[in-house]
């Protein structure tokens, strides 16, 4: 009997992003906004969201302040995800996006989310435990909600694997350090992440490539390092491919691209491609998702054009 969803999506502390666009932002000076965008966000719903929009079947999953679930609520059905959140007091945060149009960058003002009861923490983990027996896959994206425990997406991957669910974790800090010992199927640590985990910097694609294949082996089998326009690393056992993006038009914001590229990641999975392939296809969503403020990819010809355009290097 196949699986109810192709995938799910864990999204611990959601967020409502208010996306502020101004032509050229001047600190501490009086601006003049061009757009305001308001959409349901956080890691996880961004990539349940491109999920759905490749016309997978997806659940999302997490914890969602009642206040003003009404927007997660109506994006949701509008995209065909199953809503699995557990309700909690209190609303969703609210994060802040200052695009600056001339700079072509993105300033994040991330405020913190509502603390969670320890009873509807445990609902949440009986849920996943229950979705984990509907899907092949799992995305643990984000932040954790204030009194969260840094080993809570251990607890969960371990599960998940018990189950037979491959889990991809895309976190930071502590709950980074935690998770990884458990042993995920893949992890995606920016640059930054990847150095807070190799307990040094480094210099330069190769410094990476090095620290990435480090985190290989119990239980993880993927490691992609995310370096924003430089592109991002594919690191399998004995295999690496770094992919440059191919260049776009206007970006009109960077924010989630590296949502799309976890979410290319399980697409990729879903559709059983090999490493090379993987690389193009993650790359040219993350590429794609330049186009738009919020979580939106192009359609699947621009898609296909795009990743044929990316650049691969490969490594033994």
């Amino acid at each position: 009997m196949p699986a109810r969803f192709h995938a799910a999506t864990l999204t611990l502390n959601p967020a409502l992003d208010l996306t502020v666009r101004a032509e050229a932002l001047r600190l501490g000076e009086v601006n003049r906004a061009s757009e305001l965008q308001v959409s349901a966000g956080g890691k996880g719903v961004n990539v349940a969201s491109f999920l759905a929009q490749s016309g997978f079947r997806v659940a999302a999953t997490g914890l969602l302040g009642q206040e003003n679930a009404d927007e997660f609520e109506r994006h949701f059905a509008r995209l065909g995800i199953e809503d699995r959140f557990v309700r909690i007091a209190g609303a969703a945060r609210t994060s802040i996006k200052l695009v600056d149009a001339a700079a072509q960058t993105t300033t994040d003002i991330n405020l913190p989310g509502p603390r969670p009861a320890p009873e509807a923490l445990e609902a949440l983990l009986e849920g996943i435990a229950s979705l984990a027996g509907e899907c092949g896959y799992f995305a643990l994206s984000g932040s954790l909600p204030p009194g969260v425990d840094a080993r809570v997406y251990a607890r969960i991957i371990s599960g998940l694997k018990k189950a037979g669910c491959r889990a991809l974790l895309d976190t930071s800090g502590e709950a980074l350090r935690q998770g990884v010992k458990a042993g995920p199927w893949a992890l995606k640590p920016n640059l930054r992440e990847l150095e807070e985990l190799a307990g040094r910097h480094l210099e330069d694609e190769a410094d990476a490539l090095e620290a990435g294949r480090g985190l290989l082996g119990r239980g993880i089998e993927h490691v992609i390092v995310s370096m924003g326009e430089r592109g991002a690393w594919f690191i399998r056992q004995g295999r690496a491919v770094l992919a440059r993006p191919p260049r776009v038009g206007e970006i009109r914001s960077t924010v989630a691209a590296g949502d799309a590229l976890a979410a290319g990641v399980v697409a990729a999975g879903l559709r059983g491609l090999g490493l090379e392939e993987t690389a193009r296809m993650a790359t040219a969503w993350a590429a794609g998702k330049l186009a738009y403020h919020s979580a939106r990819l192009p359609g699947e010809a621009e898609l296909a054009a795009l990743a044929q355009q990316v650049e691969l290097t490969e490594v033994y």
